[in-house]
């Protein structure tokens, strides 16, 4: 088994890779993950300027990056930076819907009862995080189907598989996912074409910006007793290493090595699906 091999599995030069909420520090760092491994990058994110510093990073790294403002919840936005990237780089091979997030509002906790959950917080984590996937994957997926030919990557959670206490909206929303991957994966199959794949990846616990308030105490910098509770739970005993734990698998699976993995839902956790706890 030669390099030259291994380079036709794993590689992907010459495909042109769109990642929503590619701004921020996990879908950055697979962006120049990517880029290294040869395709070209759209940098979508509703933050125009951290869209703006990943492509920088990317550019000078020697790769070829455009960054694009977009907003996932709106149809027209997608499409602008769907014809912004085909002007650039002439199709689209890969898709990762990265955009997402939780919301301390809609999050119970010893203040805030679920009975008492604002119905705007809740939609807010809902549509973002559904509605956010649904729409690119429309917009784009038309591109692909043109094409006949496409990866799509969905971002689920640990919380779709095993509901997390607390996290209620968020929980629901990444669950909505999952089974919205699923369908797709079997929808583009039957009436598109069977070269387009959809899969998902179910990260574990990555310490972010998003869930930082849940996990560490912000006067001490200690875990929180939900922090303490997660890595007796993960039988690796540590969160995700946000620069670099989701990478492999991403790569693997929008690469031609996983030509045959369609409507699946990877877990990368360090094990915390597979433990009880007992």
């Amino acid at each position: 088994m030669d390099t030259e091999y291994l380079v036709s599995l794993f590689g992907l030069q010459g495909k042109t890779a769109f990642i929503t909420g590619a701004g921020g520090v996990l879908f950055s760092n697979i962006a120049q993950a990517m880029s290294k491994a040869g395709a070209n990058l759209v940098i979508a994110d509703l933050m125009e300027d951290a869209a703006q510093a990943v492509a920088r990073r990317i550019t000078e790294q020697g790769g070829e990056a455009l960054a694009v403002k977009v907003d996932v919840l709106d149809r027209a936005s997608v499409q602008q930076a769907l014809d912004a990237a085909l002007a650039r780089f002439g199709r689209v091979d890969i898709l990762i819907n990265g955009a997402g997030g939780n919301k301390r509002e809609a999050t119970t906790s010893k203040d805030l009862s679920f009975f008492d959950l604002p119905e705007a917080a809740f939609r807010w984590v809902f549509d973002l995080n559904l509605m956010g996937t649904v729409i690119p994957c429309q917009v784009i997926g038309r591109q692909m189907a043109r094409q006949e030919s496409g990866v799509i990557l969905n971002v689920a959670s640990m919380a779709a598989i095993r509901p997390l206490t607390n996290v209620v909206a968020y929980s629901a929303a990444k669950a909505a996912v999952v089974n919205f991957t699923q369908w797709l994966a079997t929808h583009m199959s039957q009436n598109y074409c069977t070269q387009i794949r959809v899969n998902a990846i179910a990260p574990g616990f990555f310490l972010t910006n998003q869930n930082r308030y849940l996990l560490v105490d912000e006067q001490t910098g200690e875990w929180t007793e939900r922090g303490r509770t997660i890595l007796a739970h993960t039988p690796m005993g540590c969160m995700g290493d946000p620069e670099f734990d989701l990478i492999g698998a991403v790569l693997w699976l929008v690469s031609p090595a996983a030509r045959f993995v369609h409507g699946a839902v990877i877990p990368v956790d360090g094990g915390f699906a597979a433990c009880s706890g007992v």
